[in-house]
């Protein structure tokens, strides 16, 4: 899997989202909670634009009438369906076995460990002494 820089933190704010286009694919990123999450920007029903979804929190009832609020802002509701997926795998809320949305891994790392890249020269001690030129080996 080939690794593409898409944004900085920066250029995507806290809740919101970008969409980037990685190998003729349309990839939405979302900046929620403090992580990046990113999913193929399109729903599985009918292709909804994923960048346009509500980000909401789990909701869950122990016995009616009580229901409790977590993961607030991880949970995915399609703009015209309302079909609802977990942002961290793309998992659908109402039929996790058979209907997911593809989800791509996502890393955050200092612009200065990127420019270094995965190749590294070798390098030799030089000395200069009078007027020649003397590399160790």
């Amino acid at each position: 899997m080939a690794r593409h820089i898409v944004a900085r933190t920066s250029e995507i704010p806290p809740g919101g989202n970008k969409v980037v286009e990685i190998a003729d694919r349309n990839i939405v990123v979302f900046h929620v909670n403090g992580e990046f999450f990113a999913l193929l920007n399109r729903c599985p029903h009918e292709g909804a634009p994923l960048e346009k979804a509500a980000c909401v929190a789990r909701l869950t009832s122990p016995e009616p009438g009580v229901y409790q609020r977590s993961r607030v802002g991880e949970m995915l509701r399609c703009p015209w369906h309302g079909w609802e997926f977990d942002m961290r795998n793309g998992q659908s809320w109402f039929d996790p076995k058979r209907v997911k949305i593809r989800s791509y891994p996502v890393a955050v790392e200092r612009g200065e460990e990127l420019q270094k890249g995965p190749y590294v020269a070798e390098t030799f001690p030089v000395h200069v002494e009078d007027s020649y030129v003397i590399v160790e080996v």
